[in-house]
């Protein structure tokens, strides 16, 4: 590398000297100074030919060939490892669960303890409702976008609340129609109504709100699309409502719809109705239904809002009949609010309110009914009402005049780490009409008292 730096400085100068401007100088003084130019060019060459020549570097490893060997025999396990994670169908697998124990004391049931994995024998209850439960989720993706739901809840689920036997919350598929947007979906599914959520994991309370209990479905079981477009989410399927199986002569499916419309991360509504035939306990067979209600939430800060109104009618549906003793329809309209507001990032202070408009033909709200009887011999009614859940007439009062109803909850929610959650909450229920029945003294009151604090752990 010097000598060719050499050789061009020689070459530069000898076509500097060479330039115009040097024929100035006489020609004896120019030779000179090339001579000397020249002895000093290959005086120079001469002692960088005697210097010795640099050895090539020798190639640096990132590892050392023992760390090599243990990687590859780490590349050849984690490549085995796939294919039996493959063979034995774990891929796009994920596995989820939560446990919730429950303790709850009920004033006019006169009752305290846990609830946790209790037999659904005991009723669905605003004081038991879906509380109480342990879920095992399986969610498993196919290559193909396939995805399979399977989610077990024993006691609590959806499952036996249609039946009371079995553990299925949730098994549905869902295939993607040419696009990952838009697929078919089928199987047994929860019902997506209002804006709270069955699982304790999403619901900020242990209890559940009036609309959520006793004017929405359990779940269906069928058919139907699954399309999401930008901001627009549109759910829809035929299906039994509250039924795996059909009795003779039930041959209606209903339809039932959902949209939803997510304006921001923080704030968005939905809509949500269902046409069709659902059980009644009047009859013993399916009659029509109508329901529809409109939620939305909002999100700004510390602050959570989030609201729904909702509106049903049911043929023959009503608790109090007649005076001929043929069945009336039952209607009802309802609106509940959740306002939250984070003290800390981990406490949640809350408060809900709700309030059920239920007073037509006795009351009667969606499938609660079949408390009114007829008496063998005569043939006249005998009237009875929910004693426990605050549904129906004052059956010392007015039998065709069902009672109004409302829920006033106060709560607090701590994130105790990323799995647990823990829950604190008062509620007080109310009527316009003596419909809680007081087991301590066989008499019936307005309102009744609930204390309610619960543990969710998930994984």
């Amino acid at each position: 590398m010097k000598k060719i730096r050499l050789t061009a400085l020689s070459a530069a100068l000898l076509a500097a000297f060479a330039a115009p401007s040097a024929m100035a100088q006489s020609n004896e003084e120019l030779l000179k100074e090339l001579k000397a130019l020249r002895a000093r060019v290959e005086e120079l060459e001469k002692k960088v030919a005697t210097q010795p020549a640099a050895a090539p570097a020798e190639p640096k490893w990132g590892m050392t060939p023992e760390q090599v060997q243990e990687f590859n025999r780490i590349a050849v396990k984690t490549e085995a490892l796939e294919d039996v994670i493959e063979s034995q169908g774990f891929k796009g697998l994920k596995v989820s669960g939560f446990i919730e124990p429950v303790f709850i004391y009920n004033q006019r049931q006169d009752r305290a303890g846990f609830q946790f994995l209790n037999q659904q024998g005991d009723g669905y209850y605003y004081d038991t409702s879906f509380m109480g439960s342990a879920t095992l989720d399986l969610l498993k993706e196919t290559e193909g976008g396939t995805l399979w739901h399977l989610t077990l809840t024993p006691n609590r689920g959806v499952g036996a609340g249609i039946d009371g036997l079995s553990i299925i919350q949730e098994a549905s598929v869902s295939v993607p129609l040419g696009s990952l947007q838009t697929r078919l979906i089928a199987g047994q599914i929860p019902d997506w109504s209002g804006y709270e959520y069955q699982q304790p994991t999403l619901n900020p309370f242990t209890t559940h709100n009036l609309l959520y209990d006793f004017t929405l479905p359990f779940g269906y079981t069928g058919v139907g699309l699954d399309i999401k477009e930008g901001k627009w989410w549109v759910r829809t399927a035929l299906a039994n409502v509250n039924a795996t199986i059909r009795n003779a002569g039930e041959k209606s499916p209903v339809w039932a719809f959902r949209v939803d419309y997510a304006k921001g991360e923080f704030n968005g509504w939905g809509f949500a109705s269902l046409v069709g035939k659902s059980p009644n306990f009047n009859t013993g067979n399916n009659t029509m239904a109508y329901l529809a209600e409109l939620d939305g939430y909002f999100i700004r800060g510390d602050w959570t809002l989030q609201g729904q109104v909702s509106v049903g009618k049911q043929k023959d549906g009503a608790i109090t009949p007649a005076a001929d003793g043929s069945w009336r329809d039952s209607q009802w309209a309802g609106i509940s609010g959740l306002a939250g507001y984070m003290f800390t990032p981990r406490l949640q202070g809350l408060v809900r309110a709700d309030y059920i408009k239920n007073d037509k033909n006795g009351g009667g709200l969606y499938t609660y009914n079949g408390y009114t009887s007829f008496d063998e011999e005569t043939g006249a009614p005998v009237y009875g009402n929910d004693d426990r859940n605050g549904i129906g007439p004052d059956l010392n009062g007015d039998v065709n005049r069902g009672a109004n109803r409302y829920a006033l909850s106060l709560g607090l929610k701590y994130a105790f780490d990323k799995a647990t959650t823990m829950k604190l909450e008062y509620r007080l229920d109310g009527a316009d009409r003596r419909v809680f029945y007081d087991v301590t003294d066989g008499t019936y009151k307005k309102n009744n008292s609930l204390l309610g604090a619960s543990m969710v752990v998930a994984f």
